[in-house]
């Protein structure tokens, strides 16, 4: 389906600082209990083989709304058998999963599942099994009354994360580790804005398995397949056409912060199998993040769903050489599975990275000249982390931030690093005075060792 929406020129609306400012506000709305008692057989599946069926069953209904359960705690007498009739009435899909292996299917908007608990002797979790809903919030407890205490719980949120973030089942990246010979880092040239003022561009939600480091897989949430996503280029006044297509297994949305819009509409998460229209028009310069729009968007930006929208200054000179970086956050899963949120939501990332890849620029340089003038854009995407991007040996006679010129080449001064916080971008420019090899990094000195890190190959 399609949503077109009309472009506005007020303020763009920014992302904010840290993840903590990523989240949007939950509505919950409670929803009555109905408990009844009824004569049924026993069902099956028992949560303690050790108690003693009543032959009765108690019927609960429960509505999924705003991210969570009403009600969210449901007692039963022990030895009933449970069924709970769950109802979503949110935007977004969801399922009920018992610890005890109930569980019902995926449940579209406004539609009802029954689940059959079988009967309850004790205390038993359930949760939705949707990627970051348990995490968020999404959680139901079943009281067991004059029962033996818990029996099936799962104890585990996220892969079993340790209070530094780490887990038994995480890869370890190393990034001195050299890539396969046949390894090709991602293109970080830029090139220069389309003579069009009219951009219209498809952009399809893929799930897909890539390396993100030598020897490490992860299962990424993507735009057309890569992360970051595309990088469009436009100029101030131009018009962005953008079709997103779910082909994805859950629900995703997308905000781009170079327009300025109403969200109700184009920013909304659609189901797999469906698509919208986005269109607004591009009225202040800048590099501009894009990202997925659906809860917990920590999740979904920690896992891939990223890109960046550059739109010219006027007037912006011509350089020799223009390159895009794109700094984000590694959060390893287990191998060949999406990225953990619990170390997202604890700030412990794995790697630090530039364009999506452990130290992919230190492995495979980029290349200047002596004398060339260098113009690197660059995005942090976050979702955590500052950036202090630093090129060793060089120093910067141009910066641009967050729309604004601070420095340029006519300046008698200079700058030696370009800072961000999340969702915050810029560029720098510079002319490298000699051949040799510029490392470039992102000066965080908290967990040096997980930086993004690249070089610059000068020859003559």
């Amino acid at each position: 389906m399609s949503a077109p929406s009309a472009p506005s020129t007020s303020s763009p609306r920014p992302l904010g600082g840290v993840a903590v400012g990523l989240a949007l506000v939950l509505v919950a709305v409670l929803i009555g209990v109905i408990g009844q008692r009824a004569v049924g057989p026993q069902a099956d599946l028992v949560a303690n083989p050790g108690v003693v069926a009543t032959g009765r069953t108690t019927t609960v209904e429960v509505t999924a709304k705003g991210m969570r359960y009403h009600p969210d705690r449901i007692e039963v007498p022990a030895g009933d058998r449970l069924v709970i009739l769950v109802t979503n009435a949110d935007d977004r899909r969801h399922d009920l999963v018992l610890a005890n292996g109930a569980r019902t299917p995926t449940i579209p908007r406004g539609e009802t599942a029954r689940l059959d608990a079988g009967v309850i002797g004790a205390d038993l979790d359930g949760w939705c099994s949707l990627p970051g809903h348990r995490q968020q919030g999404m959680v139901l407890s079943i009281t067991a009354v004059g029962g033996t205490g818990s029996a099936a719980h799962d104890g585990h949120d996220g892969h079993g994360v340790g209070p530094d973030g780490s887990t038994s089942a995480t890869p370890r990246v190393d990034a001195m580790a050299d890539p396969d010979p046949g390894f090709t880092a991602r293109d970080a040239s830029l090139p220069p804005a389309g003579a069009g003022r009219v951009h219209r561009v498809e952009l399809r939600v893929q799930e897909v398995e890539r390396e993100v480091a030598p020897g490490v897989r992860q299962r990424l949430w993507t735009f057309n397949g890569t992360a970051p996503g595309p990088v469009l280029r436009g100029r101030v006044g131009d018009t962005f056409e953008v079709t997103l297509i779910n082909d994805g297994t859950i629900d995703h949305g997308i905000d781009f912060h170079a327009g300025a819009l109403a969200p109700d509409g184009p920013m909304r998460p659609i189901d797999p199998g469906e698509s919208l229209v986005y269109r607004f028009t591009a009225t202040k310069a800048g590099i501009w993040m894009y990202h997925c729009s659906t809860m917990p968007m920590l999740h979904h930006i920690g896992n891939g769903m990223y890109g960046a929208v550059i739109i010219d200054p006027p007037d912006l000179p011509a350089v020799d050489r223009e390159y895009v970086l794109v700094q984000s956050e590694l959060y390893l899963g287990p191998d060949g599975e999406p990225g953990d949120l619990a170390k997202m939501q604890a700030e412990r990332p794995d790697a630090v990275v530039f364009n999506g890849y452990v130290s992919q620029y230190a492995h495979r340089p980029l290349s200047a000249r002596v004398g060339e003038r260098v113009r690197v854009w660059l995005l942090n995407a976050g979702p955590n982390r500052v950036s202090a991007f630093h090129i060793v040996g060089a120093q910067f006679d141009a910066v641009f931030r967050e729309g604004a010129w601070e420095l340029r080449p006519t300046d008698p001064g200079g700058a030696q690093v370009l800072d961000l916080v999340p969702a915050a971008g810029g560029f720098v420019e510079t002319v490298f005075p000699e051949p040799g090899h510029y490392p470039f990094v992102s000066h965080v000195m908290v967990d040096a060792e997980r930086g993004a890190r690249g070089v610059f190959e000068v020859t003559r």
